[in-house]
């Protein structure tokens, strides 16, 4: 059964500024200008100056890009799924390139509330699995979180471990699965991901909880640079046998009979995320691509090895639906890729989830 408990805090906001300094090229050219002109424009453009200012202080009240309603009692359910399939390249004997690792997957069922600065959500597996068990066997994993805002920082820290496993189309190498049971299945196979992750927005008018659309949600279309900083340690084990098949393993490669395959990293995502508003509809996207160092460890029997390497990360994440300040309905994703690379041999997890989720945001009523 997954068990899953999210807690939000406040934010509390700072001004970041940018002084641009913007130069043109000019010629000078002598002409009879009476120093009167001169003085009439300079008064002119001290009144533009004046005028303008005095707009920007009246119109501050409505310059914001973002809602949040931190003054309503919000009350919402989610249900969706979450996956962590993971692959293992190399040149496998018979032609095989690529070993595919899937999990069987079941819809997971979510309560929650947000007021203020608190906001809690309960998760549950419901009964049954979503993928034929004699394909897919059964699985068990559990997912904890822990969400939070700081200044103009958002914190996502996750623990998600991913129990049984099989080998998709292994009957292309192993003779005793046919087409109609074509998959190897691996109940000790585990993966583990352990993550820390920090988005820093160059605009302070960029608000994730606008994005999520619970507590908030944008006015109007905008979008922002940002950087996000990844603490991981992750990796796949099993408690019989080896992770690749013997079948397709070489005696002469150590790596190939690996029991566990595990790494820590540390790296800096830069990105993109961009919010299209248009009347109550609403869709938003993050992008980024960068780079983490790495420290990575096969074991293999009584052989452990450990390398230090450089390895790519995505940060890629998309939400889209319609919201009101009465109510909401979201459709919300978010990708997670992770990799281990070793001397012709490439490990790559994604975690994903997708979760269709709606609620109700109530006016707290006033005291007389």
């Amino acid at each position: 059964m997954l068990f899953q408990f999210k807690l939000l805090f406040g934010m509390y906001e700072i001004s970041v500024g940018a002084l641009f300094i913007e130069s043109s090229s000019f010629r000078l050219i002598r002409s009879p200008i009476k120093i009167s002109y001169i003085w009439r424009m300079f008064k002119q453009l001290i009144l533009i100056a004046f005028l303008l200012g005095y707009m920007s202080v009246f119109s501050q009240h409505d310059t914001l890009n973002y809602s949040l309603y931190k003054d309503k009692i919000v009350l919402y359910s989610d249900i969706g799924f979450k996956s962590a399939p993971f692959n293992i390249k190399y040149d496998y004997p018979n032609g095989i390139k690529r070993l595919r690792y899937k999990h069987n997957v079941k819809a997971i069922l979510g309560f929650g509330i947000a007021y203020k600065w608190f906001g809690l959500r309960i998760g549950f597996s419901l009964p049954g699995e979503l993928k034929p068990v004699s394909r897919f066997g059964r699985s068990n994993f559990t997912d904890l979180g822990v969400k939070f805002n700081i200044k103009q920082t958002f914190w996502d820290v996750d623990l998600r471990v991913y129990n049984g496993y099989v080998i998709k189309d292994a009957y292309k190498w192993n003779d005793s699965l046919t087409v109609l049971t074509p998959n190897d299945h691996r109940p000790d196979t585990r993966t583990a991901s352990f993550s820390i992750n920090s988005w820093y927005f160059r605009s302070k008018q960029f608000k994730m909880q606008s994005v999520f659309g619970i507590a908030g949600d944008f006015r109007r279309t905008t979008g922002t640079w940002y950087f996000k900083s990844t603490l991981n340690f992750f990796g796949v084990g099993t408690d019989k046998g080896m992770i690749i098949p013997e079948e397709l393993s070489d005696s002469t490669d150590t790596k190939t009979l690996a029991t566990a395959a595990s790494a820590l990293d540390l790296g800096l995502v830069p990105g993109y995320a961009y919010v299209h508003r248009k009347g109550n509809w609403q869709a938003s996207i993050f992008g980024g691509l960068g780079g983490v160092i790495q420290s990575k460890f096969f074991a293999a029997g009584a052989v452990t090895r450990g390398f230090l390497g450089l390895a790519p990360r995505i940060d890629l994440r998309f939400t889209a639906g319609f919201s009101k300040p009465g109510y909401f309905i979201w459709l919300l994703s978010d990708f997670d890729i992770k990799s281990i690379s070793f001397k012709d041999m490439r490990y790559t997890q994604t975690f994903y989830n997708i979760s269709v989720c709606g609620g109700y945001r109530f006016n707290k009523k006033k005291k007389e």
